[in-house]
């Protein structure tokens, strides 16, 4: 990890994993390949991310200050992503959908290749608030899911499940898009998604690194990542039910994800644990015009988004 946490952190998270594994298995035979799918999970350069974050802030800037549903902002947004997979060799879909008047749009983005009766989604909301540029909240979470999907192309990743990403839109609005998206899958197609990954606020500037309980299997694999990195954790409960993995949960698909805190204040506990300012927002910026490239930890920017791409990796497999 290239500015928080050691090689040798990420080493120690590939030992733990692997050495769990030999040891359920009794086989050192039978768990060979666990070390090397391990291996497989890339570290993703957090200055790639923040050069994604960079660009979502020249868009806001651009077009009126933000990046909300319906506005100049979110379509230039969405445009950019889409033109990376594109160039990366994803196969993109735009769904459109109208909410309050306007037309928003969802960008999927389908790796080819994988087992499409299981399929693994990672997604986050691409669209801000209409006050500011939305770089936290949810920049964070886009540029890294973006990252993680070039990341696959550029290494050639070939899973055995297929893999498929998304960013939403007007989330801000009351999860309008994936709720959208769900609610247009037929039941065949909802059966076949194994699990959905959601990222939404991973670089609060006052940081806690919390993650959902809704999935066991899910909840583990990123809690065996932030053990690796000596990072402890805590359960997700802010925004508990708020954002766009909701519409999957209620569908019956396994859910699972990632947060850094928005606007409920850090206690003594966790600044004890983690470092930062106790009585303070983990966000003070949530929803404000001041949410912009300069409301952003890089450490809790880069540890999630190595998490985002280990959890990839590992349940794709």
């Amino acid at each position: 990890m290239k500015l928080s946490v050691p090689v040798t952190g990420r080493a120690a998270a590939a030992v733990a994993v692997a050495a769990a594994t030999l040891f359920t298995s009794g086989s050192t035979a039978g768990a060979a390949p666990a070390p090397e799918a391990v291996a497989a999970a890339p570290d993703l350069p957090v200055a790639d991310v923040k050069a994604h974050l960079t660009q979502f802030q020249s868009i806001a800037a651009a077009n009126g200050g933000n990046r909300a549903h319906g506005r100049a902002g979110y379509t230039a947004s969405l445009n950019y992503v889409k033109g990376k997979l594109d160039a990366a060799g994803f196969t993109t879909t735009v769904q459109s959908f109208t909410s309050g008047g306007r037309t928003g749009y969802n960008l999927i983005a389908d790796w080819p290749g994988g087992d499409t009766n299981k399929v693994v989604m990672a997604g986050s909301h691409l669209d801000s608030v209409a006050s500011g540029a939305g770089i936290n909240d949810n920049g964070s979470g886009s540029a890294a899911v973006l990252e993680a999907a070039l990341t696959v192309a550029r290494t050639g990743y070939q899973p055995t499940k297929h893999l498929r990403f998304a960013w939403w839109g007007a989330e801000e609005l009351g999860l309008v898009g994936s709720r959208y998206y769900v609610n247009n899958l037929s039941s065949a197609n909802r059966a076949r998604i194994s699990g959905y990954l959601n990222f939404d606020m991973i670089g609060s500037p006052n940081p806690g690194y919390f993650v959902y309980d809704d999935d066991p299997t899910i909840e583990k694999t990123f809690k065996d990542y932030f053990t690796g990195i000596g990072v402890p954790t805590e359960i997700e409960t802010e925004g508990d039910g708020r954002s766009d993995h909701a519409p999957f949960k209620s569908a019956g698909v396994p859910v699972g994800g990632l947060f850094t805190g928005a606007s409920r204040a850090k206690t003594a506990a966790q600044a004890t644990k983690w470092g930062g300012t106790s009585g303070q927002a983990f966000d003070r910026c949530y929803h404000s015009s001041c949410d912009t490239t300069s409301n952003i930890n890089d450490t809790a920017l880069d540890r999630n988004s190595d998490a985002l791409a280990y959890a990839v990796w590992e349940l794709s497999e």
